[in-house]
């Protein structure tokens, strides 16, 4: 009973300890798969002519409905156009308005979240009472408003999606200026007579902006999400561009048909966004001091 009771212990710790590195590597794994995966979307999007010879747009009506095979890896449309092509083509598009979204709502949070925090209590309270009449409505649903309200197309959708997803970052800018105004060493910087406008721009704002990479990088999987959203129900880009949302929106008509049409551009939704958020999680695992459990 004692021997076995000594076992436990022993035994258990190590466990313990051989679940927790299996879980780091795991982890870390994932972070370079993600890593690989971004760089690759990246190169697509920079130059897609090092990853597909052909073009886009190039229509074969000999070549149509073609399954996934050696001569053409994820198919052909009705058109007879390269899925694989397209999706490729199609990073550039999805990445940029993921991206220029992002930067947008960003900016708009921050001038937002940095005026609340510290406006004062008058300032503070209406566009509080402001950000919540935006949370009533869903971002998507926002976003979706948006479109209706001033028409589709690309500089829409982008402005769309970025302020459907800003009233949230603001929220957190706010909360982060609020924490950082009561620091320690704010309140040293003014003991020791730094003009307000110096403890503002030198302590406060930079401090309470360092989550921004973080938020940042997960808001871009969003935003792709969403843009992508926008096209498939025709709010944004149109087919036959090669954007990602837009494939979807034009091969949905053929699922039964030709199920590639939906799949890998779909897939390609999928895997960037969770490659982006997996990078986002990393960093803020970074920025906290984990270890990446």
């Amino acid at each position: 009973m004692v021997t076995s009771l000594t076992e436990a212990l022993v035994v258990g710790p190590g466990i313990e300890t051989h679940v927790r590195r299996r879980r780091r590597l795991s982890f870390r794994l994932g972070v370079w798969l993600s890593a690989l995966l971004v760089v690759f979307v990246t190169v697509a999007a920079v130059d897609p002519s090092l990853l597909a010879s052909g073009a886009p747009d190039t229509i074969n009506l000999g070549h149509s409905f073609i399954a996934p095979s050696w001569s053409h890896l994820l198919g052909t449309d009705p058109s007879g156009r390269d899925v694989y092509t397209r999706v490729i083509y199609g990073a550039r598009q999805s990445l940029v308005i993921g991206l220029l979204a992002t930067l947008i709502a960003m900016v708009i949070a921050i001038i937002l979240g940095v005026t609340a925090g510290l406006g004062g209590r008058w300032v503070d309270a209406l566009i509080n009472r402001f950000l919540e009449v935006l949370f009533a409505f869903p971002g998507l649903l926002l976003a979706f408003l948006f479109v209706a309200i001033f028409g589709t197309g690309v500089v829409t959708e982008v402005v769309a999606v970025a302020v459907g997803s800003a009233p949230g970052y603001a929220r957190m800018i706010r909360g982060q200026v609020l924490a950082v105004k009561g620091s320690g060493y704010v309140e040293a910087a003014y003991a020791l007579g730094h003009a307000p406008r110096r403890v503002i721009s030198r302590q406060i704002v930079p401090n309470a902006m360092r989550p921004l990479v973080v938020l940042a990088t997960m808001g871009v999987g969003q935003s792709i999400v969403w843009a992508s959203s926008l096209s498939f129900l025709g709010l944004g880009v149109a087919p036959p561009s090669p954007e990602w949302g837009a494939m979807l929106d034009a091969g949905r008509d053929y699922t039964l048909q030709a199920w590639w049409l939906e799949i890998f551009p779909g897939l390609a939704i999928v895997l960037c966004t969770l490659a982006v958020t997996s990078l986002g999680r990393y960093f803020q695992q970074k920025l906290d001091g984990g270890i990446g459990a």
